[in-house]
């Protein structure tokens, strides 16, 4: 999946590039400063770079001349946005660099040609809108060639998403984490069953099998809103991030496959609980650092929902709703949970 880097001062111009380039099958990052946007790209080598022209501190112009003075990135493809694309300002980007100009006001089809013609010329393969999407933070979801899968069985859904996680397994690795309460003959049995109506669900070819090990195919690389949620809070732990683009991040957080109860499902939601506090916590320094407090009580009270007894949470809570003049500092101070109660 192409990933595009998009900097823009303008928060509505960023929500709407990423809105549109998202889906369109693309990896969308953002930055609000030039600034920020070159301390992310110190930790990650993105297929495009999209940037304003008309921007506070330092220009597109000044950010794109950056860019360029970095060896590695020399040939690094990158757009520029403007509302004034008169044809000195197109020969001056052009002269710093630049591979393509794209004037405000856009259309979602003007963004999406340019990105995607942009990327071929440069060699990457930009992903068809019918691939294979599967959705398991918040809902249990999988889109097939544009159509939602309609599986023939619960089952056959969450052993897709268990080889998604699991990449390869044994038939009894699979049997013992999807029917743990069964013996070994029966679970096998469902295993074969349930590998059947997965394959009926979405295609013969969708696993694969060799020396007795099962695998979704190669061909079918779903883009997977688990793998790409942890490989962001991995680059976040790394770079520093803009307030909002880790609320941005932290909000794509949700339960793993609600309603499926197997322990497996369990030890994932623990993994990426484990993340999504990691996340809050960086949020929640950076509200404090900017001194938004109501933000930073925002971050501390979302932790706390899923970690009742973390302290620094309980300290950060407090002082941020002291700071703001909120009587409820006085509840973070006692350690009530006001938001879990009638209060």
């Amino acid at each position: 999946m192409p990933r595009v880097l998009v900097v823009d001062d303008d928060a509505a111009i960023l929500k709407l590039v990423s809105v549109i380039l998202t889906r369109a099958g693309h990896e969308v990052r953002t930055c609000a400063h030039p600034n920020e946007a070159l301390d992310l790209l110190n930790v990650m080598t993105p297929d495009l770079v999209i940037s304003d022209v008309v921007m506070p501190y330092m220009t597109g112009y000044e950010f794109l001349e950056h860019v360029r003075a970095q060896p590695n990135m020399a040939d690094l493809p990158f757009m520029l946005l403007s509302s004034h694309a008169e044809r000195d300002d197109v020969r001056r980007g052009m002269n710093l660099g630049a591979d393509d100009y794209l004037p405000k006001p856009f259309t979602p089809h003007d963004l999406t040609s340019a990105v995607d013609a942009r990327l071929r010329r440069a060699g990457q393969k930009v992903q068809a809108q019918s691939g294979l999407e599967a959705r398991a933070l918040g809902t249990a979801q999988v889109m097939w060639q544009g159509q939602h899968v309609q599986w023939v069985s619960r089952k056959a859904l969450e052993l897709f998403f268990f080889l998604l996680e699991r990449k390869e397994v044994s038939s009894w690795e699979a049997a013992e984490a999807l029917w743990p309460e069964k013996d070994e003959a029966r679970a096998s049995s469902l295993f074969h069953t349930t590998l059947h109506r997965l394959r009926r669900s979405l295609s013969p070819e969708a696993v694969t099998s060799q020396n007795r090990r099962y695998a979704l195919t190669a061909t079918l690389n779903p883009e997977y809103d688990v793998r790409q949620y942890e490989r962001l809070a991995g680059q976040a732990e790394r770079a520093r991030l803009g307030l909002d683009e880790l609320r941005e991040l932290v909000d794509q957080y949700g339960e793993f496959l609600p309603g499926v109860d197997s322990p497996w499902c369990d030890d994932v939601r623990q993994r990426l609980q484990d993340t999504q506090i990691s996340l809050l916590g960086l949020a929640a320094r950076a509200a404090h650092d900017a001194g938004r407090h109501k933000d930073a009580a925002h971050f501390h009270q979302k932790a706390l929902t899923l970690d009742p007894l973390s302290e620094p949470d309980w300290s950060g809570l407090e002082r941020a709703l002291s700071s703001i003049g909120d009587s409820r500092a006085d509840l973070a101070r006692q350690r009530v949970a006001w938001w879990a109660t009638d209060l």
